[in-house]
């Protein structure tokens, strides 16, 4: 059985989503959240799944890179949890070192694939040539920094202060505007626990068959019903080549007339559609 304030999300501590994770406890008003540690999105929801967290929290969205496809891929073919919330982080990447470390000391720089993508011109001008290295998260980085002077990472500044690492340069990623969405994910029966004043809905649509202007008949029912897409992402079903779902996030909620409207309308010509959740979004 879980425990009612318990909050599943990707460590090790420090990472945006343990921010994130501080920052859905407390709408939840979870005072002293017991915060369990997961080593990716998949543990993240198998303790949904399983009982072993009331709630967990995943990455959804990035601004710049896109929708992060280990959640969408749980959602479509994993999990039945479903998004309660979300919530949008400002990502401020810092260059962290060792304390003793200097720029001239760096021979390799690590962190989350994400990080390192984010911060591309600042690498190219101050440390060109340096070997990358990809590991599991910011958080990481920031630890494998502390312990190493050979090794720099790219963290927040929370990180930094956990492992012990030193904070170089702050905000080095490229885009000031870079941002992370999160979700909240947990059982259907705690969909209603949050309120708000504007909502989002997010589906999973499974095609009968891939044929000419499937994706067409899909977008002409939202603009039928007047209703706003904010989101499409085709993914593979994983059944054959060329076989393919969408993910579609939308403005609205499924109690409002035009979204069901939308709704059963697909469901009559497509093989499954599939809920992902209806979440206020402020």
């Amino acid at each position: 059985m879980s425990h009612d304030n318990s909050i599943a999300f990707l460590g090790p501590v420090g990472t945006y989503c343990n921010e994130a994770a501080l920052r859905f406890a407390a709408r939840l008003g979870i005072q002293e959240p017991e915060l369990v540690e997961c080593g990716s999105f998949d543990e993240v929801f198998d303790c949904v799944d399983e009982g072993v967290a009331r709630f967990g929290v995943v990455g959804k969205e990035n601004s710049l890179e896109g929708p992060v496809t280990a959640t969408l891929d749980n959602f479509a073919f994993r999990t039945d949890s479903v998004i309660l919330a979300e919530e949008v982080i400002d990502v401020c990447h810092c260059l962290v070192l060792h304390p003793g470390a200097t720029l001239a000391d760096v021979r390799r720089v690590a962190s989350h694939p994400q990080g390192l993508a984010q911060c591309r011109r600042f690498l190219n001008e101050k440390l060109r040539g340096v070997a990358t290295l990809s590991v599991s998260s910011t958080a990481e980085s920031a630890r494998m920094a502390a312990a190493d002077p050979a090794t720099a990472g790219i963290s927040n500044a929370l990180a930094a202060e956990v492992h012990g690492a030193t904070v170089v340069e702050r905000g080095i990623q490229d885009n000031p505007e870079n941002q992370t969405a999160f979700a909240l994910v947990g059982r259907m029966a705690d969909a209603d626990l949050l309120t708000g004043s504007r909502f989002k809905t997010s589906l999973a649509l499974f095609l009968r068959a891939d044929k000419p202007g499937a994706l067409q008949m899909i977008l002409s029912e939202f603009t039928y019903a007047g209703i706003n897409l904010t989101m499409l992402q085709s993914r593979p079903t994983k059944r054959q080549l060329g076989d393919y779902m969408f993910f579609v996030e939308l403005d609205g909620s499924i109690h409002d007339i035009d979204v069901q409207t939308a709704l059963e309308c697909l469901r009559l010509k497509l093989r499954d559609v599939k809920v992902l959740g209806s979440y206020p979004v402020e």
